[in-house]
């Protein structure tokens, strides 16, 4: 959608939030407060879940049993682990109910997470705790919302999971001793906010979260905490609070699935925020990748009155495989923005704190303060999932004309200025008093980096050959889920025809085959026997057969081909067969799985395929299509499709078989052998824990930071840009044909939108 269509809705005789389309509804809240940091909103949650009574419900991206809300001690009487509180909390209570619903995860951050049977252990041992993995979303999308609603009378709403590595203090010290994770590890310090509010707002959250929760496990809760009498003011009376008596609009993004329309209304509250801004755009997020905001804050910047746009974001992204992908798409959007700031008007920043050496202050924030008018915090990161993909939840206050919100807007503004800056806020309220704007009063509180905390500018760079190999936001970054038929478009040419009689007979088979499965699987015992235990307990039995190797690769082949995840059965490999053999038999059953289901596209054909792929997956880029091994290798690290389903639609396309299984032997077979020995070795130190067994488990870690440590110097030195070497009469080209050559490179790279003005829908931009 373009700018000038959103100028429509900024008309200061209109309301800002206009509900069913840039918020679900506006509710009133008597006590709002920011929370900034994990220490801030973890210890008031906590005392807030103390004082509940009827209703607790917990919504995350993840959700660890084992972290801790207050490290340094809450001297509350209850446990420091998050699990053992809330078991706690809820034995003692015969009346309360807490609801956990957690992001039922792809497998690509499984080594980030806790793992699933720890939750099944950590959470149902009360039955008044009940929880639920959220799986309802499209193919290549996730549960991304960050709630807790006590009573239906308090709600948390903002960027911080209750998992890993999120507490942390302002100060954001190297040296914070209780930075340090449930295994005793350090993390790097970690900024981030969060909000809290009470009132009719906090009902409506109440509300979502129990919708969330119906969508998630097909039950709908009748418990209405808010109708029961109640003793406790939830609300922690440790915690100030910022604003009383203000709107909330309650803003989210869902994507289209199971027949429900999506929703779009965090995107178009951007949008409408960046076209009304007239003085200031103040932003902090953890990714700055999508090519709409993008456009919008471009369209901005030109403007001869337009505002200042500061936007603090992490000095890079998260391990090697995030630098290499939303790291190069963020640096595209950057040179989008500087080619458009005529006026100097636009600052890319990020904290700094000396003595941190290679660590950073990972800026995991998602918020947007407008003027002295308008804040936007919440879930929803700047990329394209954020606005489309995922399932998102942002909150926000229009302070309009009155005086006492926007003293508060422009006090919680200043205070995250100054707590980068490492000044007092009278600090920032003198300089942008004096020098006439806030990146005016940014550039005078600025100190050297090495003896100070401050911000650093930031000016990301990316090789031609990086650019080049790393594809466009549709595949990285997607905007939304897409039909199958469009991802063999990607990959089949469309002139590929073939007599398709017995082909589609076959499928047909197939399609009986797997519903009958299905069925099995529901009415009858074969669920009890189709696990972990069962296989591994049938792999032990072939194991005794003649000829056990050949029989234990057919087998695996046969599993794999049938669509079992190929993780349970790499994990059941180890488990029986140990390191050694238990990986070459995974490797080899992988490998042939792999190359049979490959040759079963192949003589099905494109149309066939097409019926048997389903009904969504993620989109794939014709660009990466293009690559071959490139290709498949980007195919098996990211959670694009089963994995049989990747090799039928790659064995249907024109991927060469050669590309397919070197890239299948990249992507996987690093990972292949090392789940192996870390399933192997993990059941064998809970067996017989010892130094030794121990020092195994620690070596693979070692050997897995090595490897990601190669991987980021190797492309890491990819990244290194080069000296511009033009041909003889370059300097002397039309500087205009130069910007329309970067504009046409970056709409093929997804950075800028395409001209929507011929009947192109919105939501096609960028894909």
């Amino acid at each position: 959608m373009s700018h000038a269509s959103h100028m429509s809705h900024t008309h200061d005789d209109e309301p800002f939030f206009q509900p069913g389309r840039n918020c679900a509804s506006v509710r009133r809240a008597q006590r709002f407060s920011l929370l900034i940091d994990g220490a801030d909103y973890f210890s008031v949650l906590r005392e807030a879940i103390t004082r509940a009574e009827r209703t607790v419900f917990i919504l995350g991206w993840d959700i660890d049993s084992r972290m801790k809300l207050t490290p340094g001690g809450a001297n509350d009487g209850y446990p420091e682990a998050l699990g053992d509180f809330l078991h706690e909390v809820a034995g003692e209570r015969r009346r309360l109910r807490i609801y956990i619903l957690a992001w039922d995860f792809a497998m690509l951050y499984a080594f980030e997470r806790e793992w699933l049977p720890v939750y099944k252990m950590g959470w149902r041992t009360n039955r008044r705790i009940a929880f639920q993995m959220d799986g309802k979303h499209p193919m290549g999308g996730s549960q991304h919302q960050k709630l807790v609603v006590i009573d239906d009378r308090l709600a948390f709403v903002g960027g911080l999971d209750l998992t890993r590595s999120r507490w942390d203090t302002t100060a954001h010290a190297p040296d914070e001793p209780l930075r340090r994770d449930a295994n005793g590890a350090r993390y790097q310090p970690f900024h981030d906010v969060h909000t809290m509010f009470d009132g009719d707002a906090a009902r409506e959250i109440g509300m979502l979260a129990r919708e969330r929760w119906a969508r998630a496990c097909g039950k709908r809760l009748a418990i209405r905490a808010h109708r029961a009498a109640q003793e406790n003011d939830p609300w922690p009376p440790s915690r100030r609070v910022d604003v009383e008596d203000v709107d909330i609009a309650i803003s989210l993004t869902e994507p289209g699935y199971l027949g429900r329309a999506p929703v779009q209304q965090i995107r178009a509250q951007y949008l409408d925020a960046i076209a009304r801004a007239r003085r200031s755009i103040y932003i902090e997020n953890q990714y700055f990748t999508s090519g709409t905001v993008g456009a919008a804050l471009a369209e901005s910047l030109a403007r001869e009155d337009g505002p200042d746009l500061a936007i603090v974001v992490p000095r890079n992204q998260s391990g090697w495989l995030q630098e290499v992908t939303m790291g190069v798409l963020r640096a595209r959007l950057h040179t989008l923005l500087k080619d458009a700031d005529t006026h100097g008007r636009y600052r890319l920043l990020s904290p700094s704190v000396p003595k941190l050496g290679d660590e950073i202050v990972n800026v995991h924030s998602k918020l947007m303060i407008v003027d002295d008018e308008l804040l936007m915090v919440g879930s929803a990161n700047l990329n394209n999932r954020s606005m489309v993909l995922d399932s998102e939840c942002n909150v926000s206050i229009d302070a309009r004309a009155d005086a006492r919100i926007r003293r508060a807007i422009a006090t919680m503004r200043d205070t995250l200025l100054a707590e980068h800056l490492g000044c007092e806020i009278a600090d920032i309220v003198r300089e942008r008093d004096a020098r006439g704007g806030m990146n005016a009063a940014i550039e005078a509180l600025l100190r050297p980096r090495d003896e100070h905390r401050t911000l650093v500018p930031l000016d990301p760079q990316v090789s031609t050959e990086l650019d080049q190999l790393i594809p466009s936001e549709a595949l990285i970054d997607p905007e939304t889920p897409i039909a199958a038929d469009e991802l063999v478009d990607q990959f089949v040419p469309a002139a590929t025809t073939r007599p398709l009689i017995g082909r589609f007979a076959l499928l047909g088979v197939l399609a009986l085959l797997v519903v009958a499965v299905a069925g099995l699987w529901h009415w009858t015992p074969l669920g009890d026997y189709a696990n972990l235990k069962a296989l591994t307990n049938a792999t032990r039995r072939i194991d005794a057969l003649p000829f056990a190797p050949l029989w234990i690769v057919l087998g695996y082949v046969t599993a794999a081909v049938v669509s079992v995840p190929i993780t349970l059965l790499i994990a059941a490999t180890g488990l029986v067969f140990g390191a050694a053999w238990g990986g070459v038999y995974a490797f080899f059953g992988t490998m042939a799985a792999a190359a049979i289901s490959y040759s079963l596209g192949n003589w099905l054909g494109r149309d066939a395929v097409r019926k048997l792929a389903g009904a969504r997956v993620n989109r794939l880029s014709e660009r990466v299509a293009k690559r071959g091994i490139v290709a498949v290798v980007v195919l098996r690290l990211l959670p694009v499709a089963p994995f049989a389903i990747v090799n039928l639609v790659a064995g249907a396309s024109h991927i060469r078989l050669r590309d397919f299984m070197l890239g299948t032997m990249l992507g996987m077979g690093p990972g292949i052998f090392l789940t192996v020995a870390f399933a192997h070795q993990l059941v064998a130190s809970l067996h017989r824990p010892t130094i030794g067994s121990f020092a195994v488990l620690i070596g693979i870690g070692a050997v897995l930071i090595g490897v990601s440590l190669l991987l980021q110097r190797f492309l890491g030195r990819a990244n290194q840009p080069e000296p511009h070497e033009g041909a003889p009469g370059d300097a002397d080209k039309p500087r205009a044909s130069e910007e329309a050559k970067r504009a046409t490179e970056l709409r093929e790279h997804g950075a800028m939108p395409r001209d929507t003005s011929k009947n192109e829908r919105p939501d096609e931009v960028n894909s």
